[in-house]
């Protein structure tokens, strides 16, 4: 996602990040008081949690009644992660499933009954069964760069019983998944330097796929072929995130939190560069509901939410030190915020991330 290289090259394979896993999904009765539901100085419409090292990405069930936070839990000394199950408004522990490896991007079936995490540092995906909280299936893929390394199975997105999933490699690849088998279908190849965002649009029922080079892809899905490729900053150095939709304006919003510092608006059809907007700019969202952008800014530990009209900042939270994904419910009315801590030299941190839910209407 965005740091300096040290750091980078541990989550490029887990970032930019056989099923003998242990599981355990059940109320729990007792939990440190480090992993208990808090809300820190925020103002009465933001409640943060400090749950655990290493979150990452979010999803929620389509009931809207479980979030599930992915977390990698520590790199120094630590093996596997952790998959937790929170209430969408507490915050509080529903459930936790232990993995025996470390999780990142996450994405949930239509009928809410599976969740599926990728394995950024492993190279893989596995399929969490709701219900009891189980690792039911997994497929690790063969693929190896130069090092003997697994590409890093980064971003996933959830189309029409597919998995598309990002590798973080030079060069890069999306795997086509069947969701309900784990087996790869297909490879989209020649994918630039880091496939590091996927997006679906309806509008076009097109693939949108971001790089590490600067690059976004428009993929045809019927036959997997990469139709169009733009470079909406031309030579300049960029390092292309995370991606948004307003589908009824035909508009794509694009973070770079490299280089650039920017978030591309451009025109879905074409790649044309109608703003850019200043600030460095990790995961972004687009909220039809309420007609606003948001915009997580890990370096100012802040998230913003703009006016999708006039770009203007509406308001913004201070989520010290590193607000990183971002997560928006169906109705969209609440945005869910991971909180990262810096890393150590020695890829430690100094405490927890967190969880934050933000009520927007307020």
């Amino acid at each position: 996602m965005k740091m300096k290289t040290s750091v980078l090259a541990l989550l490029a394979a887990m970032a930019l990040a056989g099923c003998s896993a242990q599981n355990i999904n059940r109320a729990q009765p007792a939990v440190d008081a480090q992993k208990t539901a808090v809300t820190h100085p925020q103002p009465a419409h933001v409640v943060k949690r400090d749950l655990a090292s290493g979150l990452y990405e979010m999803t929620l069930s389509p009931q809207g009644d479980a979030l599930y936070v992915s977390s990698a839990e520590g790199f120094k000394d630590v093996q596997g992660g952790v998959v937790y199950k929170l209430d969408p408004t507490t915050l509080k522990t529903l459930g936790v499933t232990h993995t025996d490896l470390k999780n990142f991007a996450m994405a949930i079936s239509p009928d809410g009954q599976t969740v599926y995490v990728t394995h950024s540092l492993d190279g893989g995906v596995s399929a969490i069964d709701t219900r009891n909280g189980k690792v039911v299936s997994r497929t690790l893929f063969p693929e190896r760069n130069e090092k003997g390394q697994p590409y890093g199975a980064r971003e996933i997105l959830l189309h029409n019983g597919l998995l598309y999933i990002g590798g973080v490699a030079d060069p890069a690849l999306v795997w086509v998944v069947d969701a309900s088998t784990l087996k790869v279908k297909a490879r989209i190849k020649h994918a630039g330097k880091w496939v590091t965002g996927l997006h679906w649009s309806e509008q076009t029922q097109r693939l949108y796929v971001a790089n590490g080079g600067g690059e976004v892809l428009v993929v045809n899905p019927r036959n997997n072929r990469i139709e169009q490729r733009w470079k909406p900053l031309g030579d300049k150095p960029a390092l292309l995130l995370n991606i948004a939709e307003d589908s009824e304006t035909g508009r794509l919003f694009v973070t770079d939190n490299s280089k650039a510092k920017t978030t591309l608006v451009l025109d879905i059809h074409s790649g044309k560069v109608l703003k850019q907007i200043d600030g460095d700019a990790l995961a972004v969202k687009f909220n039809p509901k309420r007609h606003e952008i948001y915009i997580s800014q890990r370096e100012s530990g802040k998230v913003l939410s703009l006016d999708a009209t006039s770009y203007a900042v509406k308001q913004s939270w201070d989520l010290p030190p590193n607000p990183n994904s971002l997560l928006l419910s169906a109705d969209g009315q609440t945005l869910y915020v991971t909180v990262k801590q810096p890393f150590n030299k020695d890829h430690s941190t100094n405490g927890p991330d967190s969880v934050a839910r933000i009520s927007l209407n307020q």
